[in-house]
């Protein structure tokens, strides 16, 4: 595993900013990876053996992805929104799991750990750099079974929406009577009011945009050709003045 402090700051980098939350979220990552015996899980031979469950969309599950390279698109970093500081690491290829918790105690222990820093997030980022991990973190080793429709890798299973005719990726259809339903239908989405629309620029393209760009390049330099012809005129006038 490379050193915290390099870890640190390419994740603060990252995520934004540098916090209390960063230094928990490095360190969580750094000891779960440690745990399921994996040194350099963003290394070509480990990067697939790793699945991370983040139980937290904050600052800390930031720096968890970024230490351990899971990702969404690749599958290996899940969501849970369960809003606990916690993080559950799983070795595919061992099936070890172990779940971190970040202690409410830690943040009563930061004046103990750092009494001469001023200030409640300077004294927590510093004194959980210094708390040893036993402090900072509660440890359960655990169990994840996970289906063959959550592992990294392609699609394994398509199906439309018998009602929207949406199509539903990797078994999160729901079948209510009968019916396969997409969960929008079948239990209301976190949207509302959803009409399609279209806008000024829709048949705009990556190619096109090339293309615009080449444009704006070609009329620059036939601009700055005109200019250089015009000056060069001027100056062969103000010569054959000069010359009369």
């Amino acid at each position: 595993m490379r050193d915290f402090d390099i870890l640190l700051k390419a994740s603060a980098e990252a995520h934004g900013h540098l916090c209390p939350g960063q230094v928990v979220g490095v360190r969580m990552a750094m000891l779960g990876c440690r745990l399921i015996g994996l040194d350099d899980p963003t290394s070509h031979d480990q990067i697939k053996k790793l699945i991370v469950y983040v139980e937290m969309d904050r600052c800390a599950g930031d720096a968890v992805a970024h230490v351990t390279g899971a990702k969404l698109g690749r599958r290996s970093l899940k969501f849970v929104d369960y809003g606990i500081m916690a993080t559950t690491f799983l070795n595919l290829e061992t099936g070890k799991a172990f779940r971190v918790i970040s202690t409410e105690e830690a943040r009563d222990l930061a004046a103990h750990y750092a009494p001469e820093v001023v200030g409640k997030y300077p004294q927590q980022l510093e004194a959980y750099k210094r708390m040893p991990d036993s402090v900072l973190f509660r440890v359960q080793e655990v169990e994840v079974t996970l289906s063959e429709f959550d592992l990294p890798g392609p699609t394994r299973r398509k199906v439309s929406c018998d009602r929207c005719g949406q199509v539903v990726r990797d078994h999160r259809e729901v079948v209510i009577y009968g019916s396969t339903l997409c969960h929008p239908c079948a239990h209301g989405a976190y949207y509302e009011n959803a009409n399609e629309i279209t806008w000024p620029d829709m048949n705009w393209t990556p190619s096109k945009r090339r293309q615009e760009a080449a444009d704006s390049r070609q009329e620059k330099a036939a601009c700055e050709q005109q200019i250089e012809l015009g000056e060069a005129e001027r100056r062969g006038n103000g010569d054959a003045a000069r010359r009369d």
